[in-house]
């Protein structure tokens, strides 16, 4: 079972006089919420984090999202045998989380991992399902501390363009 979360920095605040209602796509993806993320598998006892406290953590859930709709661009769907890649880098380093889909499962695998360690490896039903509840849940967080994001016409339109899927 897949669970991917987030903590945010205290070490990296939001700037105070952030105006979340007003906020473009651009500030809110890499200027604010900052903190860390994990993805673990929880039958594995593995996960893979970061522990830099400066990661966006709205842009990696939205990222995150984009990439699982990336990697299922083949026609042939959970029987393509050819792989499907994408990357999300991290901006301020060099560091990069690996997807590669093949058959319906998504192998994940980062640049910070000790070499040899196996990749975690989820369905890609199962990651897409986890990662729009993800950016959903955050959403919902991140209203609850800053009212005013709510109103932010942007967020209604990743909210909309990533609904929950059962």
């Amino acid at each position: 079972m897949l669970d991917i979360g987030y903590a945010l920095s205290t070490r990296f605040p939001d700037p105070p006089q952030a105006d979340y209602r007003r906020a473009d796509v651009h500030t809110l993806r890499h200027d604010l919420f900052c903190g860390d993320v994990y993805l673990a598998g929880t039958g594995k006892d593995r996960e893979l984090s970061t522990a830099w406290g400066w990661v966006p953590v709205l842009d990696f859930a939205w990222a995150l999202c984009d990439i699982v709709e990336r990697i299922d661009r083949d026609p042939a769907g959970s029987r393509a045998a050819r792989p499907q890649r994408a990357e999300l880098d991290f901006t301020e380093s060099t560091d990069r989380m690996l997807f590669e889909r093949r058959f319906g499962w998504v192998d994940i695998t980062a640049d910070w991992q000790p070499s040899g360690e196996p990749p975690l490896s989820f369905s890609h039903a199962e990651l897409r399902r986890e990662a729009r509840d993800f950016l959903q849940d955050l959403i919902a967080d991140l209203c609850d501390l800053h009212e005013d994001l709510a109103e932010n016409p942007a967020i209604w339109t990743l909210q909309a363009r990533f609904p929950r899927v059962s």
